[in-house]
């Protein structure tokens, strides 16, 4: 047996101790009784609103607590009956549902122990301290909240040990990061209010505000939890979408983020300036090297073209070592200027890399190829787009490392 799984059923020992060495039920068994289904049905109804968070090896479930009310109101013999049937209905709900996890039975145990031992010390802590904090204004609502902050911190410390002996947690700071950046303040304050009502109701045997309150909390978790996968949906499709518009080598826009942009701006009647960019030369640099080399050259390119760029305009790696630009909010000239600008700013760098366990700087040029027009029916952005690749060719005829330009607004 693992040193984690002992842990666990350490744990649950010690909490049949305190229970069963506590040996009766606090409030009368028909009162108890009544509590106990209440809160069985509402904490299981919750659980599918918990948020489950991966931490190495584990699954940690996050979710309001119910069982510091109704271990102060029980006690640990019926905090250990609450928790033991509340958590083997989450284990048969995984298992019908198949979500649970390769241990999940005996991850079971560890919850009953953890959650008995914190309630039955939240009961301890309240007999002991509410004589002391009862004269004071607000005297029960501060020690809710401190009993909240001893129980939430006890809960995350033994998860810590449990993460430690799985080799999941292995410094100091991801302790203190579980101890006390994993509940915000919010979440504290909405356990201790939750909890300390949920205890008011229940000692004066208020059954129906105990419901209304349960079904109260349930319509405004039930909310934020959808709010909250609508949420991670888009950042989830955005982050899809961001891996299939970006090219993994470059990090910028590929050809199929091209074409949609160019579908996107055609007929917008917008004066564009499309630029179709090459490396000269490049298969002598890979055959020289290696393709590694050939693809710092390829991102070098790309970040000293990026570099020129005002925020409107946008880049592409349309090919293996050709790029394509549009250029927008400039006129003609404008386009000019800044395209010879570019090559002279390529033709005057190099790029540092490593061959053979040597250090090597490369130098290298580029060909380009811009044509001006403003997008409407008589031209559309792919037609553009091939003028450019044809004025691309025309570079490399004439000997390469040159610009080759054409105005398509003096043939309109």
């Amino acid at each position: 047996m693992s040193k984690a799984r002992l842990f666990d059923f350490s744990l649950l020992f010690v909490a049949l101790l305190i229970a069963f060495n506590f040996n009766h039920i606090v409030v009368d068994t028909p009162i108890y009784i009544k509590a106990l289904l209440i809160y069985w049905i509402f904490s299981s109804l919750y659980y599918h609103l918990s948020i489950t968070s991966k931490k190495g090896k584990a699954n940690i479930d996050y979710g309001i607590s119910y069982t510091s009310s109704f271990g102060i109101f029980a006690g640990p013999l019926g905090v250990l009956i609450f928790e033991t049937l509340y958590r083997f209905t989450v284990y048969f709900y995984k298992k019908q549902t198949k979500t649970a996890d390769p241990g999940e039975f005996l991850d079971t145990f560890y919850n009953i122990g953890t959650f008995v031992i914190c309630g039955s010390i939240g009961y301890y802590l309240y007999e002991l301290l509410f004589p002391f904090f009862h004269p004071f204004p607000f005297g029960y609502w501060l020690l809710i909240l401190l009993l909240i902050c001893i129980i939430t911190s006890l809960s995350s410390l033994l998860l810590s040990i449990v993460l430690y002996i799985l080799g999941d947690i292995t410094s100091v700071r991801d302790v203190v990061d579980l101890l006390f950046r994993s509940r915000s303040i919010l979440d504290i304050g909405k356990i201790t209010f939750t909890n300390g009502l949920l205890l008011i109701f229940l000692q004066e045997q208020r059954w129906e505000m105990l419901i209304i309150l349960f079904l109260l909390n349930y319509v405004v978790s039930l909310s934020f939890y959808s709010k909250s996968q609508s949420l991670q949906d888009k950042v989830e499709r955005d982050q899809f979408e961001k891996m299939a518009y970006t090219d993994f080598l470059t990090n910028i826009y590929n050809r199929a983020f091209m074409d949609k942009k160019m579908v996107e701006l055609n007929d917008t009647k917008e004066y564009i300036g499309i630029v179709v960019a090459d490396i000269d030369t490049f298969k002598k640099i890979n055959d020289t090297y290696n393709h590694a080399v050939g693809d710092q050259v390829i991102q070098d390119f790309a970040n000293k073209l990026k570099s020129y760029l005002a925020e409107d305009d946008l880049l592409f790696r349309s090919g293996g070592e050709e790029f394509t630009l549009f250029l927008r909010q400039r006129n003609f000239q404008e386009n000019v200027d800044l395209v010879k600008s570019i090559r002279y700013g390529i033709e005057n760098t190099s790029v540092k890399s490593e061959y053979n366990n040597e250090s090597i700087t490369i130098s290298y040029t580029a060909s380009y190829g811009l044509f001006f027009f403003q997008a409407n029916d008589h031209i559309t952005m792919e037609k553009a787009y091939v003028q450019a690749d044809q004025l691309l060719l025309q570079s490399k005829k004439l000997g390469k490392n040159r610009v080759s330009v054409k105005n398509g607004l003096s043939y309109i």
